[in-house]
Parts: C-alpha cells; sequence; structure tokens
C-alpha cells in the first residue's frame, strides 16, 4: 500500500483517509466502531470539521481507544481570527486532544471570502497565532473555487489544499494539483464520489487513487463500506479499459445536470444560491434530512421558490446546465422528502 508526504507538512500517511462527514448521521455507536475499524485496518489520516456537528466529538471518542498514531485534520468555517480561534477551541475540546496536526480555513468559496482569511483579523492571523502556540502543526486551505486554490498557490501562504476531485469533477487534475506538487504544497483530494453523486465506489475511488501525489479522503458510515474501501486501496490495480469506458460513459450521463460548483451563474436577481440548491440531493445523503428543515440550505430552498426562470443563469453557465429546470426539479425533490417526513402539509 503506498504512502506519502503530506508536501512541505513532512506528515507521512496512507494514500487513503478517513472522510468525517457521514459518520454525524448515524448513532454514536456505529460512528465510533466505524472510525475504530478503519484505523484497525490501517488508516493514519482522518479529516473533520467544525461544520460536521457530531463528528469531531465522535472521532474523538474513538480515538481515546486507541493508542495507533493517527494524524488529526479538522477545519474552521469562520473566515476571522476570532471566529476560527473559537472553533479550534472548540475543536481540541471535542477530539480531547491538546495539538491538531493540519487546521484548515474551510470553504473559501470565492475571492472576497479568500481576502477575508488571509487579511489583517482574518482566519490566517488566528491560525499563525495558534501554531506558534504548539497548537496545530500546519495550516491549511479548502475550497469548491479552482479559481481560490490557483490564487492560494500564487500567495503561498497554506501548506496544504483541499479539493473537489472525481471522474465526475476531473478539472484539478489539469492544474491546481500539478501546480501543488510543484511547489511542495499538500495535496488532499476530497469527495471522490462527488458527494454521493456516483454509486460506484469502487470505480470512482479507483480513478482518485490513480492521480499520483494526492491523499483521498473518503468518507464512510458503516465498517463494510470502509472495508469495501480500503480493499481497492490495498489492491491498487490501475483502471482497465473496460473500467475508463465506463467512466466516459457515467461522465456524459452528469454533463448536463452536474453542478461544478464554480459559481460562474452568480449573481442571482433573486439571490437564489445556485450551487447549493442543485447539490441539496447530495448534501440530504451526505448529512441527513435535517438539513431541509433549518439553517443555510433550509435558506437555499426558500429562496429557490422565487425562482422566475429567467434563464440568466443558464447563460452564464460554462456547463450549459438547464439551471432553472434543475431547480424547479430539485424543489420537487425536496418537497417530497418534506411530505414522507410530516413536514409539508398536503
Amino acid at each position: 500500500m503506498e504512502r506519502i508526504v503530506i508536501g512541505r507538512t513532512g506528515l507521512e500517511v496512507y494514500r487513503l483517509g478517513f472522510g468525517g462527514i457521514p459518520i454525524q448521521r448515524v448513532s454514536e455507536t456505529q460512528a465510533v466502531e466505524t472510525v475504530l475499524h478503519a484505523i484497525h485496518l490501517g488508516v493514519d489520516f482522518i479529516d473533520t470539521s467544525r461544520a460536521y456537528t457530531t463528528s469531531e466529538r465522535r472521532i474523538g471518542l474513538a480515538l481515546k481507544q486507541t493508542d495507533k498514531k493517527v494524524i488529526l485534520a479538522s477545519k474552521s468555517h469562520s473566515k476571522t481570527a476570532d471566529g476560527a480561534r473559537a472553533d479550534l477551541e472548540v475543536s481540541l475540546k471535542e477530539l480531547q486532544r491538546d495539538y491538531i496536526d493540519l487546521y484548515q480555513c474551510h470553504f473559501v468559496k470565492d475571492e472576497t471570502d479568500y481576502r477575508k482569511v488571509i487579511s489583517p483579523g482574518g482566519a490566517l492571523e488566528s491560525l499563525k497565532k495558534a501554531k506558534e502556540e504548539g497548537l496545530i502543526g500546519h495550516i491549511g486551505i479548502t475550497s469548491h473555487s479552482l479559481d481560490v486554490l490557483d490564487r492560494s498557490l500564487d500567495d503561498e501562504l497554506f501548506d496544504t489544499i483541499m479539493v473537489c476531485f472525481s471522474f465526475v469533477e476531473p478539472l484539478a487534475r489539469e492544474k491546481v494539483i500539478p501546480r501543488a506538487i510543484s511547489k511542495n504544497v499538500g495535496m488532499i483530494a476530497m469527495k471522490p464520489f462527488s458527494g454521493g453523486v456516483i454509486e460506484k465506489a469502487g470505480l470512482a475511488l479507483k480513478y482518485a487513487l490513480s492521480q499520483p501525489g494526492i491523499v483521498v479522503i473518503a468518507g464512510v458510515e458503516q465498517k463494510d463500506l470502509f472495508k469495501e474501501n480500503w480493499k481497492v486501496f490495498q489492491e491498487g490495480q490501475p483502471l482497465t479499459p473496460e473500467e475508463k469506458k465506463e467512466i466516459e460513459e457515467i461522465q456524459k450521463r452528469y454533463e448536463k445536470v452536474f453542478c461544478r460548483r464554480c459559481d460562474y451563474c452568480q449573481p442571482c436577481a433573486e439571490e437564489i444560491p445556485i450551487q447549493v440548491v442543485l447539490g441539496i440531493r447530495s448534501m440530504v445523503k451526505r448529512m441527513g434530512e435535517g438539513i431541509l428543515q433549518k439553517g443555510r440550505h433550509r435558506e437555499a430552498i426558500d429562496k429557490a421558490r422565487s425562482c422566475t426562470a429567467c434563464e440568466v443563469c443558464k447563460d452564464r453557465c460554462p456547463y450549459q446546465l438547464p439551471i432553472p429546470d434543475l431547480i424547479e426539479e430539485n424543489l420537487r425533490w425536496v418537497d417530497e422528502q418534506l411530505k414522507s417526513s410530516g413536514s409539508l402539509s398536503n
């Protein structure tokens, strides 16, 4: 099984890591058992976030039950120094640690966010101080925007970057990944299954692992699912011609329906966060149906109901997605979920 050094951090891990999103949607007992099973099989890199509700706490409980060394990464969604510091202190408490190997500025969605993070009073400022205090080892950045990550590589302010990478979202392979590797910046690939959109997990994982020089984090909530993923990693087999053909067919299927979260469709006259609405099904799959009831996802759904189908977003989309139609389709799906759960009246 292949190991890798995560860029200039010097941290050496297996190339397949454990993602902490799915374990928040199952019982605490199952979550802890799944994390422990992954560690038992050999995983030594675990990534979570303050934004993942119970995930940090459950990972912390699991780590208290093993003496195996695990590189731990978490994140703060806050863009301010005070907010990031507050998040870090909660992360340390929930993970039951006095030190976190990698702490990341999470979901830096655009240039405005990025400037907030790196400016005086921004999250980066407080994380640098935390590093000096010995609370964290390294600082990273995560984004769904290749433009933001490309800018971060220009500035050379972060030790690692985390990028979406799958055969449905392969563009990072052309630019961001090789640039990061050339600059010795640690490269972490998230969403190898594109948030659950890709149903053939083994095929998706083989594709992501076929890209050298990156750590791939795959989130699961069941021991058997992680075992299957770890087996793919252990075998280390290259993609066959038949598998490559199958990937091409799946890519064609999703070409005109999958939102790449580039936000080129924005701004929306009705202030609809289009990428959130188009990605709502995969978010429910990963986070649970509770996100339909409150918070930013519910706010996005409510705003989407004001869509006028003006098609300005459609004209802006570089992938020519039929955005108004997709919004309408997703709203119907959301209403079906709410109705089945009794949260929507007839």
